[in-house]
This record gives C-alpha cells, sequence and structure tokens, in this order.
C-alpha cells in the first residue's frame, strides 16, 4: 500500500483524538495533533506559543462573505516581510507541513482543518467524528473533572471555534458538512473501539492491503 493520510475532524468530547490515537498504534503509523505546531515552530524559527494562539481560533476578523471571495492564501517565508507571524501565514505555515507530511509518509493528523488543506490529494481518508451532547458532556466531566454545566459551555465553546476555524480557512465551507468528508461516525452510537475498526475496515477497502 501506497502512503495514505487519515484527517480525522471532531466535535468536542466525541473522542475523535482518542480514536485517532488507537488507529495510529494499531496501524503502525503516527498521529499528529499538537505535533504540528511544534514541528512549524521549528521549520519557521516562529516561537510556538505564536502558533498556540493562533490554533483552531479568530480574532473577531471572522466575515465568511468577504472570505468566500478572498484568493488563496500565500505563505510569507522571510521574517522581515510584513504579516510573516499573522494568524493567516501561521496556519499556511501549518499547511505546508501537513501537505509535506501527506506526500511522504503515512499518518493521521488531528483537526487544523486537515480535511480541506488535503482536499486534491487522491490517498487521503477524511473521517468527521461527531457523538450525542449527552455523551460528550458525560466524557467532557470525567476527563476534565467538571461540572455538567461546564462541559457544556466548553462544548459549546470550543465547537464554535472550530466552526469558525475551519469556514475561515476553507473559503465559507461549513465544518459539519458531511460532503466534506470519507466518513461521518456517531461515536455515541456505536462506541470509540469500533469507529477504529470501521476507519479500518474503511482504508482497506478504499487504499488496499
Amino acid at each position: 500500500m501506497r502512503n495514505y493520510v487519515i484527517t480525522i475532524a471532531r466535535g468536542f468530547g466525541s473522542g475523535g483524538k482518542e480514536i485517532g490515537t488507537k488507529l495510529g498504534k494499531e496501524l503502525g503509523i503516527p498521529c499528529y495533533d499538537r505535533q504540528l505546531i511544534t514541528m512549524a515552530s521549528d521549520a519557521s524559527g516562529i516561537d510556538e506559543s505564536l502558533f498556540v494562539d493562533a490554533d483552531e481560533r479568530i480574532r473577531g476578523r471572522y466575515v465568511a462573505n468577504f472570505l468566500r471571495r478572498l484568493p488563496p492564501l500565500e505563505t510569507i517565508t522571510e521574517p522581515h516581510e510584513n504579516g510573516f507571524t499573522s494568524d493567516e501565514n501561521l496556519f499556511n505555515i501549518v499547511a505546508e507541513i501537513i501537505r509535506s507530511l501527506a506526500k511522504t509518509e503515512s499518518c493521521i493528523i488531528i483537526g487544523k482543518a486537515a480535511d480541506d488543506i488535503l482536499k486534491d490529494f487522491r490517498n487521503v481518508a477524511s473521517i468527521y467524528v461527531e457523538a450525542p451532547r449527552s455523551a460528550c458532556v458525560k466524557s467532557i466531566m470525567e476527563k476534565m473533572h467538571c461540572s455538567e454545566r461546564r462541559a457544556n459551555q466548553l462544548i459549546r465553546d470550543t465547537d464554535a471555534y472550530r466552526a469558525k476555524y475551519y469556514n475561515y480557512y476553507s473559503g465559507g465551507k461549513k465544518w459539519t458538512n458531511p460532503t466534506n468528508y470519507d466518513l461521518v461516525l456517531n461515536s455515541g452510537r456505536i462506541g470509540r473501539n469500533r469507529c477504529v475498526e470501521l476507519v479500518k475496515s474503511y482504508i482497506k477497502i478504499r487504499f488496499g492491503e
């Protein structure tokens, strides 16, 4: 099998990251999430904290109708150029890392609008993981040891940020649109371990043994 990439978008509390991590272990391939920010920082020389600050959020400049008219973003590579540390350029640096990985190795990428960044790559399988709110709340309460009210707030706020982030950098696309993905999985219905098995089966169907 040639190298392939699995991208995973996920609702907060749905277990998408856990599913990706288990997939990586069972398939014997790396799973990238926060590591992408470190790699982008190392490649560009920009402090990692700036990437963390810009990751998966928009700083009040979100205007969907305007974004649809934007030309493709271009990466600024020279530190002396204006915009070198802008959110858009930080995103583009991460996107270049993601495209480079897709060309050179099999891996799993969590978030970062990776399905849209790699939409023209034929070796990519894009997955979206969601679960009923009650299941997400329970998961967040257990993981973060917080109240039900706090868990609901975290889910609401995090999913809102992710939706805006995806819309902003995809040029107006909707993050939860099922046509963006190969598979849409309800982890609350079939369980996270079975989600792993489903994706493994799909990879065999899609890319062969």
